[in-house]
């Protein structure tokens, strides 16, 4: 059986894990600091789930959306890179810093997650560039779903981002030059706003 979402009452956390009672059965699942930070015993949560399946063990892997589901996966397709390097980079820079971090060859910000030295950086940003941002489960770019008890803002710039460069590439330019046209105009727009994003990279890429 693979799990792909739970919702639940937070019965408790811990460094790296929480523990979540669904249905009178309690699933630990390894997360990230930011999301840990997010979840409150007695409360409940919502959260999508990677099931990794070796020949000793079941882990869960939890994530506030399923962009960051989508991205993990994507990471620990890159070699060497295993699910506890992968969630750490997510914690330190989110979708939308790795999606920048890729787009501008920027290796060294990579190095800020636990766990990641140059080499290990300069293979993701290898390996990922030029590739486009990965899709949720059913093939739709994913935004935020609720952690706790109140529901979560949209997925800060990166869903965005990622539908600017779709469009990017559908007017013909090549999937590395939108990314790092878009990941530019971040920088002096608002990076939540599509449209902002496609106006940005044209000018970037027009200049």
């Amino acid at each position: 059986m693979i799990i792909g979402w739970l919702k639940g009452e937070v019965l408790s956390t811990g460094a790296d894990n929480v523990l979540i009672n669904v249905g009178g059965v309690g699933y630990v699942a390894l997360a990230g600091s930011s999301l840990l930070a997010k979840l409150v015993p007695g409360r409940e949560a919502e959260l999508h789930v990677e099931t990794r399946v070796t020949e000793n063990s079941i882990t869960l892997f939890a994530f506030e959306s399923d962009e960051a589901r989508a991205w993990f996966v994507r990471l620990t397709d890159v070699p060497g890179v295993g699910g506890k390097v992968a969630l750490a980079v997510l914690d330190a820079l989110g979708p939308s810093g790795i999606m920048d971090a890729v787009a501008m060859g920027d290796a060294p910000s990579l190095t800020r997650a636990k766990g990641v030295g140059k080499k290990v950086a300069e293979r993701i940003v290898g390996e990922l560039s030029g590739k486009a941002p990965p899709m949720g489960r059913f093939g739709t770019l994913a935004g935020a779903t609720h952690a706790g008890d109140k529901p979560a803002a949209p997925a800060p710039a990166s869903g965005a981002r990622a539908e600017a460069i779709s469009a990017l590439v559908n007017l013909g330019y090549q999937q590395t030059e939108a990314a790092r046209a878009v990941a530019a105009a971040a920088q002096s727009v608002d990076a939540e706003n599509v449209s902002a994003l496609i106006k940005g990279a044209l000018k970037e890429l027009s200049a």
